[in-house]
């Protein structure tokens, strides 16, 4: 746009964030929650097991014991992961409880007959990314080194050569389908490259693959995900891998199951760590799942309700940002097939901006530089979107106040440029 454009656009997004202040809304884009409606569809999971707590070995779940889950629930987490059963813990709620128990104890004491990371150690942050994965590494002292995300998945270029010029990096955080916040889905070479890394990292380096919307799909035809565990297994690597996911998004984020796997070297030695801390996981939840879904096709037949709830909350967003910014130079963004998110780059210097904006009308966005290590964007422009909590009518109302803010923070940074 010229500057007269931008005038225009000024002046008329000025007008529209004075009347929306005038009458703040209450909303809420912050976080990738599970709507109420998503919690409804696993509602069977209350009372399903109709007093049989017998699991398929017939053992009992109320009773101590079986510290790497029910074989029903390992079973499941290996068809998510694509990895043996064998090598599959299931274990409580949280799969982020298993990365920082898992990390923890790399640092500490070390997996695969590899020495601790110790101190020192670095790791590397695919960016854009996850917030929560970049606090783990900051929280245990481990130095985060940014590298790129590009459409296919990690920079594996930059990871190689990060790898191979300092032995201290010990790890590359992945979400492999449908990114934390981008979207993208890795592909068959940077899979096959990231199951090759560590052959040219130092001792101890680990693929940390969280697997967190492994069947999160908006499409109903989803491009398959290419397996970390048959690349790992035909580069020797399998034990320089650990692998999550967890149910939190299927079923109920208060009450899923999570899952871990790696190779037979570092399984059982994670294993032993945990022995240390319980005597088992929460056995009667992994059997109410497993009696939820007893298959992996069951599984995927639940998350298409999910993808009818999602689906367009999802589209909603997308077509404010077409409408209102498409063609303007002030964003572009993220089209995900899948996930909880959009991620939007905008105008250079204006992402807090933009937040400081939306709040006065009264809608929280995640803070600025949330995607990046130490909270810190270099170039405060991307900001995530998390459209599934809110219902659709405010979805579309955050979304109208969201578009404003950015063409008015857009047109004053580019005008200021031009001045």
């Amino acid at each position: 746009m010229n500057s007269d454009q931008l005038e225009t656009v000024l002046k008329d997004a000025e007008a529209a964030h004075r009347a929306a202040c005038a009458t703040p809304l209450a909303l809420d884009l912050t976080r990738g929650k599970p709507a109420a409606s998503q919690l409804d569809a696993a509602n069977a999971l209350d009372g399903i097991l109709g007093g049989q707590f017998l699991d398929q070995d017939g053992n009992d779940t109320r009773n101590y014991g079986g510290p790497l889950g029910i074989p029903e629930l390992r079973a499941l987490g290996g068809a998510v992961l694509d990895a043996p059963a064998a090598q599959v813990m299931a274990g409580g709620n949280s799969s982020l409880t298993l990365m920082y128990q898992f990390v923890d104890a790399a640092l500490r004491f070390g997996f695969g007959g590899q020495s601790p990371w110790g101190e020192g150690a670095k790791m590397l942050c695919p960016v854009p990314g996850y917030d929560r994965h970049f606090a783990i590494g900051e929280h245990l002292g481990i130095e985060l080194i940014p590298i790129p995300m590009t459409e296919a998945g990690p920079d594996m270029d930059a990871a190689e050569a990060a790898v191979a010029a300092d032995p201290a990096i010990k790890a590359i955080w992945c979400v492999p389908k449908y990114s934390n916040p981008t979207g993208v889905s890795v592909s068959e070479t940077v899979t096959a490259r990231l199951a090759a890394l560590p052959k040219r990292a130092g001792p101890g380096f680990t693929v940390l693959w969280d697997n967190a919307y492994a069947v999160h799909d908006l499409t109903e035809t989803p491009a398959p995900l290419p397996s970390l565990w048959a690349a790992a297994e035909r580069e020797g690597t399998l034990d320089a891998m650990a692998l999550f996911a967890s149910t939190s998004k299927m079923s109920w984020a208060g009450g899923g199951v999570a899952f871990f796997a790696s190779g037979p070297q570092t399984f059982a030695g994670f294993a032993k760590h945990l022995s240390f801390q319980m005597i088992g996981p929460d056995k009667v939840n992994q059997l109410r799942h497993a009696r939820l879904f007893p298959t992996l096709d069951a599984l995927k037949a639940h998350m298409a309700e999910h993808r009818a709830l999602l689906a367009p909350k999802f589209d909603a967003v997308l077509k404010a940002l077409d409408e209102g910014l498409g063609n303007t130079g002030l964003a572009h963004w993220t089209v995900p097939e899948g996930g909880y998110f959009v991620s939007v780059d905008l105008v250079p210097g204006t992402a807090k901006a933009v937040v400081e904006l939306a709040a006065e009308a009264g809608v929280k966005l995640t803070p600025a530089g949330a995607t990046h290590p130490y909270g810190q964007d270099p170039q405060d422009q991307t900001l995530r979107l998390a459209p599934s909590f809110p219902p659709l009518a405010d979805v579309e109302a955050a979304m109208a106040v969201f578009v404003n803010c950015v063409r008015l923070a857009g047109a004053r940074q580019r005008l200021k440029e031009r001045r």
